[in-house]
């Protein structure tokens, strides 16, 4: 699979899961990329699939909680998204729906970079959107490790 250039940079930043937690955890990595979007004033983006992900209901809840609050857009999913969701899990003949919500909120909003724990999954299910680049978090902001 030839990769896609990567966009000089983003106009908005995808936050998957992974990255949620890692912003929780205050992971130096995921902190330099949420600092680099911010100072390009990018949009955060946390769909609203990744609070089914993230949160259980305890007191575990509370780092991820102030991650929510302070950074990101959460509103609802319409059902566009879902149907693209359905789309690229159809294409990349995948069954995993949350890392398909994620990208097509990222498809959905005309693109961006979806940052992430797991890119070899995200990067199936975006193989044929040009707009949307898989940011691993094991890469420094600015590197070009995404797709």
């Amino acid at each position: 699979m030839a990769r896609k250039p990567e966009a000089a940079a983003p106009e908005r930043l995808i936050l998957d899961s992974g990255a949620v937690i890692a912003l929780a955890r205050a992971e130096p990595r995921a902190l330099a990329f949420l600092r680099r979007a911010l100072e390009l004033d990018a949009d955060v983006v946390v769909p609203v699939v990744v609070l089914a992900e993230t949160l259980r209901g305890g007191r575990t809840d509370a780092a991820v909680n102030r991650v929510l609050n302070n950074v990101g857009q959460i509103g609802p999913t319409p059902p566009g998204v879902g149907r693209v969701a359905g789309a690229l899990l159809g294409a990349s003949r995948r069954n995993d729906t949350v890392d398909a919500m994620v990208v097509a909120e990222a498809v959905t909003r005309g693109g961006g970079q979806v940052l992430t724990g797991d890119p070899t999954d995200l990067r199936r299910l975006a193989a044929s959107e040009d707009a949307v680049t898989i940011q691993p978090l094991t890469a420094l902001p600015g590197s070009r490790r995404g797709r």
